[in-house]
């Protein structure tokens, strides 16, 4: 029953990094985590400095196995995940075992990394596959940067009602 009443406190007091911690996440320095999704094996999961794990992202240290237990009845195996540094995964994506993500990386929302990831690369899909550098995405959408980072909700608010069109990105 106190166990009980411990998980219960875990979850709804806790933050999402000090739970990933708790359940043997490595997790690196300024960091910013929003998700709980850390499998089974948490912690063969090792995450960098200056990381940002967006809501839903879902990490998945092992799989498939189930198909061969007829046959080997003990089967089982497993992928270390890593996550370098300056790294930002965005909504609900899912990374599988055995993926390295490089340095200085976005994972767009709703991918799923089934692949390593070299340093410097912009990803997204399913299966998630490089669609430009970080140096042509900096080159494309610098031109676009309204400082809104510092400010607080409603003066952001304020500023972005009154930008002219030109200054919000289009696809």
């Amino acid at each position: 029953m106190i166990q009980k009443i411990k998980n219960l406190y875990r979850k709804y007091f806790w933050s999402d990094e000090k739970y990933a911690r708790f359940v043997g996440v490595k997790i690196g320095k300024n960091c910013k985590i929003a998700s709980r999704f850390f499998g089974s094996e948490p912690y063969l999961i090792e995450i960098g400095d200056h990381v940002q794990i967006t809501q839903d992202v879902r990490f998945s240290n092992h799989g498939g196995g189930w198909v061969l237990r007829e046959k080997y009845p003990d089967f089982d195996f497993f992928g270390k995940i890593k996550v370098g540094n300056n790294v930002y995964i965005g909504n609900s994506s899912i990374i599988l075992a055995g993926v390295t993500i490089g340095n200085d990386v976005i994972i767009g929302a709703g991918s799923v990394v089934t692949k390593s990831v070299p340093s410097g690369s912009i990803v997204g899909g399913n299966p998630a596959k490089i669609i430009t550098t970080i140096e042509n995405f900096e080159e494309h959408y610098i031109k676009y940067n309204v400082k809104t980072k510092k400010l607080n909700g409603q003066a952001k608010k304020e500023l972005l009602i009154k930008l002219p069109s030109d200054m919000f990105i289009k696809k």
